[in-house]
């Protein structure tokens, strides 16, 4: 029994600890942070709790990883990690419903090579969410199986802590609620331990719902501005056939697990399968982005690996080898899609051979097919940019340099350059008006210069721009294949006095909005 016990948690351990390392041979190291990652470790600069774009737990982690200097690994040890964690959790969820180490290989397989490949080495908040819901699943199963009420708290403290990582576990509570209707456990309506765990959830939830309440609720403001630049292009038609591309090489698992749940054998666990309908709907509906529902997928994954092993007897045992080397064959086949493995150049010439860009994989927010994909392309040419900006900026005498911004575009131009930028007099200078970054210009704001970081010359109904005496083209991105070719370094010099309150009225705008 010991022995069986030790190799159970030798195979997990084994598991977690590739799932861990991974993506770091995987990725060619040309590749930088992705814009986002530069945004979320500025917040762990400026500790909160709340942000314009996510909630508090994020920048929790930045701020240790800014602690430990910042660099690439410390960047990426989160995603990592947690990504390891939600891979042990869902073996867990395996043994709990009856598994052994057949369904603990083909669960942690499907965690490890599918859609969370990428998703565990980028330091968004998604790998926080995929986090909580999996524990919200795990502690669902161990309350059906026990009858404890403890796990009910357990319950509450995931939904919580989800809330402090990503809004989007609203998603996953209301499913939660449905599939409690639906199914046998109905009758914990009744229960005052259920409401006990929703006010748990809600205390964990409450300094954010605070801050959203003064801060006028940003997340409804970044939630409309979402669905007018992204949102409204997303059919459900698309989003339904993007949950099985994600999960290319495993998609027939999670199925399984869905089908299973619905069998005699997994009915005391059709709960997890009336929460996964639920939320899919949910998110259809309201057009939700396809990655959205990816804390949904470890529990179809770890019934599914349950379910494979109860249908693969003896007589179809040779099976279960088949579905090992199908997951290992087509993970290998869509690599390439999954991570950027190879250079730039190499990469588009793949995708361009294999006729990619007819597919709709190299789409964009703008609607439009390019080289690589939006998010690979994110990676690229912030060094570039950053030593630039930083080099025109350092060559001004320094009396010019002490009056002088460098205003940014958008949240990633602004982070890279304060994550690359090598002297604080100026990372200190860099500024931008978009997302959380608002919140962090002084409000003394003053300056007679502006280096301008954008994609094109502000034109004329930018008004600012049109109170400077001169306006010079430093330089711009080169490097091919970035989402940031082209984008310019512009020099504005001496503002006037009119064009200078503009700027600080319009600042004060900005921000009172966000003000109660």
């Amino acid at each position: 029994m010991n022995q069986n016990k030790n190799l159970t948690w030798g195979l997990i351990i084994v598991l977690a600890i590739i799932k861990f390392i991974l993506p770091f041979f995987l990725q060619h190291p040309v590749y930088e942070l992705h814009r986002d990652e530069f945004l979320y470790l500025e917040q762990g600069h400026h500790l909160a709790w709340g942000y314009m774009e996510v909630p508090p737990m994020l920048s929790w982690l930045a701020w240790i990883s800014n602690f430990l200097g910042g660099n690439f690994f410390w960047v990426k040890f989160w995603p990592s990690l947690f990504g390891a964690l939600t891979l042990m959790i869902t073996c867990r969820m395996v043994l709990e419903m009856g598994g052994g180490l057949f369904s603990i290989l083909i669960s942690g397989l499907s965690i490890m090579l599918s859609a969370y490949l990428r998703l565990h080495f980028l330091f968004q908040a998604n790998f926080l969410e995929v986090f909580w819901w999996t524990m919200a699943a795990y502690f669902m199963i161990r309350f059906i199986n026990t009858n404890h009420i403890k796990y009910l708290y357990w319950i509450g403290f995931a939904f919580g802590c989800g809330w402090l990582a990503k809004n989007s576990v609203s998603f996953f509570i209301i499913g939660f609620g449905v599939a409690l209707l639906l199914t046998k456990h109905r009758h914990l309506f009744l229960n005052k331990h259920l409401y006990g765990a929703g006010a748990l959830a809600f205390l964990i939830a409450l300094p954010n719902l605070l801050w959203q309440y003064n801060h006028n609720w940003p997340l409804i403001h970044h939630m409309n501005e979402l669905r007018e630049t992204q949102l409204k292009y997303i059919n459900p038609a698309d989003f339904l056939k993007e949950q099985v591309l994600m999960f290319f090489a495993a998609f027939y698992i999670w199925i399984m697990g869905l089908i299973w749940l619905f069998t005699r054998a997994g009915k005391s666990y059709r709960l997890l399968a009336w929460i996964y309908l639920t939320v899919i709907l949910v998110l259809a509906i309201t057009s939700g982005k396809n990655y959205y529902s990816l804390g949904a997928y470890p529990m179809l994954f770890a019934a599914g690996a349950v379910g494979l092993h109860q249908w693969t007897g003896k007589k179809l045992k040779w099976l279960r080898c088949v579905a090992v080397a199908l997951i290992l064959f087509l993970s290998w086949v869509v690599a390439p899609m999954s991570m950027p493995l190879w250079e730039p150049g190499k990469l588009a010439a793949f995708y361009k051979e294999k006729k990619l860009d007819e597919t709709g994989f190299l789409r964009w927010e703008d609607q439009q097919d390019h080289s690589l994909p939006q998010d690979f392309a994110d990676y690229l040419g912030w060094k570039e940019m950053a030593a630039k900006a930083e080099s025109f900026y350092q060559s001004l005498p320094k009396q010019i340099k002490d009056s002088t911004i460098i205003y940014c575009r958008h949240y990633g131009q602004a982070g890279a350059l304060k994550y690359y930028g090598k002297q604080k007099d100026f990372t200190n200078h860099v500024i931008t008006d978009n997302g959380s970054f608002l919140q962090w210009i002084p409000n003394d704001l003053s300056f007679k210069h502006l280096i301008f970081i954008g994609r094109k010359i502000p034109e004329k109904d930018d008004e600012v721009f049109q109170h400077f005496e001169n306006v010079t083209v430093i330089d711009s991105v080169s490097y091919l294949h970035s989402r940031q070719l082209g984008d310019k370094i512009i020099f504005f010099e001496k503002i006037d006095a009119a064009g200078l309150k503009l700027a600080q009225d319009g600042l004060q705008q900005m921000k009172q909005e966000f003000i109660r």
